[in-house]
């Protein structure tokens, strides 16, 4: 379907802005396809006696491209307009993006990791995918991704980095990684609306790894940026089961949609005889799920290949296996429930 700028160029104009066009045209579009106006970005232009008028379509296109962009087709107005003033209005379609929480209720259960390999998976599936590290206090993505590189910046908006084909924010490469942050809840919050408000460009969908508990971060996230879903990770335990219902509870009173349960560390598989055996228990996550009516995603076994490849910076899911089908299927089961 053709853009709303192309449809204005061919029904709207008047045959004098015909020498407008052609200097705009000479601008190459900032995305690197072509020119402005064949890509659509030159909306209802317009020559009279007094004024040179047009809109500028700056969808899809990084914040920091706006101003140059627009200095450039001011510029290139001002030299047909003689006289006349130049109006220029420069819009953007908000792009739709949904919120997708992973939340624990307590630390220790491999949340961050199931984050990351999530974000990962949505990714090598086609997804445009942005993964905000939201535990202020204790950021992991970085580790887990590979990517400590501390993010650009263009005015007040943060622009993520990429790693594994996600784009990515942590408050672990803003600062020291070894020192303490010494924050109350107003600064944590803040810090989580310059990651949410960052520039993420035509991100589809952004994984929020969420910090243990149900404070100040989580009721931020829940209150300004009402998440599309939630997933609960909990390893088969019941002292983790518990936790994770407290999570469920703060989801639920906020009208957040819970897509399901995720049960981590579910068997361990000895490397050297094969035995399985159940060092938190098994299935308890499953069986939590039917009792509060929530689909079970999968489970995820304690396997030492995905603990060392989160080390490593290389998530699992970034490579080829079995443990790598498993984050693929439990991406697909999220995308489906989402749906």
């Amino acid at each position: 379907m053709a853009s709303p700028g192309k449809a204005l160029i061919g029904s709207q104009m008047s045959e004098n802005t015909d020498s407008l066009l052609a200097a705009l045209a000479a601008i190459t579009d900032p995305s690197g396809d072509g020119d402005i106006v064949t890509r659509g970005r030159v909306i209802a232009p317009r020559l009279t006696g007094e004024t040179v008028s047009l809109m500028l379509d700056v969808t899809g296109l990084p914040s920091a491209t706006h101003e140059p962009l627009e200095r450039q087709v001011r510029l290139a107005a001002a030299g047909i307009a003689g006289d006349r003033e130049v109006q220029l209005a420069l819009t953007a379609d908000r792009t739709p993006r949904k919120i997708i929480a992973v939340g624990s209720g307590k630390g220790g259960v491999g949340k961050s990791t199931v984050a990351a390999n999530l974000a990962v998976a949505l990714a090598r599936a086609g997804r445009k995918i942005g993964l905000v590290d939201a535990d202020i206090y204790g950021p992991s993505q970085p580790t887990i991704m590979g990517m400590h590189e501390k993010p650009d910046a263009a005015g007040r908006q943060l622009l993520p980095v990429t790693a594994h084909g996600v784009r990515m924010l942590s408050i672990g490469q803003l600062v020291d990684r070894n020192k303490a942050l010494a924050w109350r809840g107003p600064m944590a919050s803040n810090a989580l609306s310059q990651l949410i408000e960052a520039d993420w460009g035509d991100t589809e969908y952004m994984i929020v790894d969420l910090p243990p508990g149900t404070g100040d971060v989580q009721l931020s996230l829940l209150q300004r940026w009402k998440p599309a879903g939630a997933v609960v990770v909990s390893t088969p335990q019941d002292l983790s089961l518990v936790d994770a219902a407290r999570a469920i509870d703060l989801f639920r009173k906020m009208d957040v949609p819970i897509l399901g349960l995720i049960e981590n560390m579910a068997g361990y598989a000895c490397p050297h005889c094969g035995e399985v055996s159940d060092p938190f228990g098994t299935g308890g996550v499953e069986a939590a799920a039917a009792q509060m009516g929530i689909h079970f995603l999968g489970r995820i076994p304690l396997v030492a290949s995905i603990r060392s490849a989160g080390d490593a910076g290389t998530p699992t899911a970034a490579t080829d296996g079995a443990e790598a089908a498993l984050f693929e299927q439990l991406a697909r089961n999220i995308m489906a429930q989402l749906n």
